[in-house]
């Protein structure tokens, strides 16, 4: 047995790019990606790969080298998943909400030799060169900007310029015999990713063309999804590479369908249009869909499967979601992880309970994609594993061959992630007794009041319950007898009946509310209504500067106690010396 020599016969390098060459070679004719008025087959989705690719080749990219591009769910940026390192590079997608000062400093961390721009963010990317330009004449780290090359609008070109190069011009000229390069290892960087930086700086994650090819297939596989899937682009395709799927649609000869805003109109328009049968997205999508105005609407005529994930959907929202015509299924995942690593795989028997519970069981995250080689909740003190309870917590852990390569120059930040062979993603969850995990918080963000740990998912999915709350989150309040104790920030849903008007409720009301489904202990003590709740480039609401408020609001109590305090001695004082 020992004895048995791999050779190109039987051993070739596990690469994404494959999937695109097959798509082409048994879905030649098949629509590949719809935006607007620009269709494209899978045979020439392929020749266009091939041509960019070559373009990027003549411009002396090489392996390694890294790619940028800003821009939304449009034809190139899908094709740039396939050229980028069909030219032996390296590709990084850039959050587009992101300022100019972050873009810029992932200009310079990832050191881009050439750096895409969708026209509409033209202006963004001058001032992030600018700042970049400024940057390298003060510290002289780097000798030079990346090459820019402006992405024009493909159905209606506007002329927009930054630089002399333009995309389709690259597309044009490029070889139509060109032949990619080819990957000698399979641990070679394909993207690299920077994270949202809800916790900490962000960094830049490194991915492998294997880990790229394992993962893709755990989510087709995991998600059921068929052949010739239509799926509708409501994820970014900076988010994670689309969750692999700009590589996993090829895989399954199915169309792309691009749309530049997620705005409810589009949204209803796509799924009424083409038919679509997939689409990934975060629990927010739900409440823009949801909220949608009637003449905004569509019928939709078939099931859409839905893959969730970000922030942890309250059952409510599930159970809202799926009586129009959606089916959710519900992820997990993180950067670090190639995107999802957990899926909440259905079970047969569960078609049997109520929706509520139904709605419920699918709001947990689920057991291991396929790429994991093992998931585990455990206490980071002892590297015990948590009781199977569904009630004692601790931090879920990840391994396999799904995770990151580690992060991008930055050693010291890859060996703490990677401690005792596990990759720790720092959220606090617990195991059911049927294998099935749930997250309970960010490790940052769990309350602990009189040495009771709070859950904030935990009340946020009760203020969900509560019908006239849109968004909600629950942060940690500082607290002169108990240590902590939660705070509500909530949005209000519109109402109906009026266009521009919110549902009123008071502070009261929603403690009340609070109080009928909670433990007192986890009841939140103040409630804070925002138009809207802080968020970050990819929709996550962003607890920090939240917490922060809940803070000052303790601090500006007790700065009036102490004037009052000051003001009576003084009072004290006038009337002593009387």
């Amino acid at each position: 047995m020992d004895n048995l020599p791999k050779c190109p016969a039987n051993y070739t390098t596990l690469t994404p790019l494959t999937f695109l060459m097959r798509a082409s070679a048994s879905y030649a004719n098949r629509p590949s990606v719809i935006h607007e008025a620009t269709q494209f087959t899978w045979s020439q989705t392929y020749d266009r790969c091939r041509r960019l690719a070559s373009s990027l080749r003549a411009l002396n990219i090489s392996k390694n080298d890294v790619v940028s591009v800003l821009a939304p769910n449009i034809p190139a940026m899908y094709e740039m998943h396939f050229a980028v390192p069909m030219a032996g590079a390296v590709l990084n997608t850039i959050n587009l909400r992101l300022d100019p000062k972050n873009i810029a400093t992932i200009l310079r961390h990832s050191e881009a030799k050439i750096f895409f721009v969708d026209y509409e963010f033209v202006p963004k990317a001058k001032e992030a060169l600018r700042l970049l330009m400024e940057e390298k004449n003060q510290t002289e780290q780097y000798s030079s900007l990346p090459l820019v090359i402006v992405i024009d609008d493909i159905n209606s070109p506007t002329g927009i310029r930054l630089g002399e190069l333009e995309y389709e011009q690259m597309v044009r000229h490029g070889n139509p015999n060109y032949i990619p390069e080819e990957i000698q290892d399979e641990w070679s960087p394909i993207a690299l990713n920077y994270t949202s930086g809800t916790t900490s700086e962000p960094k830049g994650v490194v991915y492998s063309h294997r880990g790229a090819y394992l993962s893709t297939l755990s989510l087709i596989l995991g998600w059921e999804m068929g052949s010739e899937p239509v799926y509708l682009w409501t994820l970014p395709m900076f988010h994670c590479n689309g969750w692999t799927f700009t590589w996993g649609i090829a895989a399954r000869g199915g169309t792309n369908i691009c749309i530049r805003n997620t705005a409810a109109s589009d949204i209803y328009r796509a799924i009424n249009l083409y038919n679509v049968t997939h689409m990934c997205c975060a629990p927010i999508i739900f409440n823009i869909i949801l909220g949608a105005k009637a003449s905004e609407k569509r019928e939709i005529k078939t099931p859409v499967n839905i893959l969730t994930g970000g922030a942890p959907p309250p059952a409510s929202l599930l159970e809202e979601i799926e009586s129009i015509g959606f089916h959710v299924t519900h992820a997990y995942g993180l950067t670090e992880a190639t995107g999802p690593a957990l899926v909440c795989e259905w079970q047969k028997q569960w078609n049997v309970l109520p929706k509520r519970e139904q709605s419920m069981l699918k709001a947990r995250q689920g057991v291991s994609v396929l790429t994991l080689a093992d998931v585990d909740v455990k206490n980071l003190k002892t590297m015990e594993s948590v009781v199977r309870d569904g009630e004692t917590m601790g931090e879920i852990v990840l391994k396999g061959s799904g995770i990151m390569m580690g992060y991008f120059k930055d050693n010291e930040a890859t060996a703490k992630a990677f401690g005792d062979g596990w990759f720790r993603t720092g959220d606090v969850g617990v195991i059911h007794k049927d294998g099935y995990l749930e997250i309970k918080d960010r490790s940052k963000d769990v309350i602990i009041s009189g040495g009771e740990n709070i859950s904030s998912v935990e009340v946020e999915n009760v203020l969900y319950m509560h019908p006239k709350i849109l968004e909600a989150a629950v942060v940690a309040m500082p607290h002169p007898k108990w240590g902590e104790s939660p705070c509500a920030f909530v949005s209000l849903k519109k109402n109906d009946g009026k266009k521009s008007d919110f549902f009123t409720v008071t502070e009261d009301e929603i403690i009340g509310h609070c109080r009928k489904n909670l433990p007192h202990f986890m009841v939140p003590k103040k409630v804070v209504f925002m138009e809207e709740l802080p968020k970050n480039g990819n929709n996550k609401i962003q607890k920090f500067e939240l917490r922060v408020k809940a803070k000052s609001f303790v601090e500006n109590k007790n700065k009036k106690t102490n004037n009052q305090v000051n003001q009576n001695n003084h009072q004290i004082l006038a009337m002593s010396r009387l």
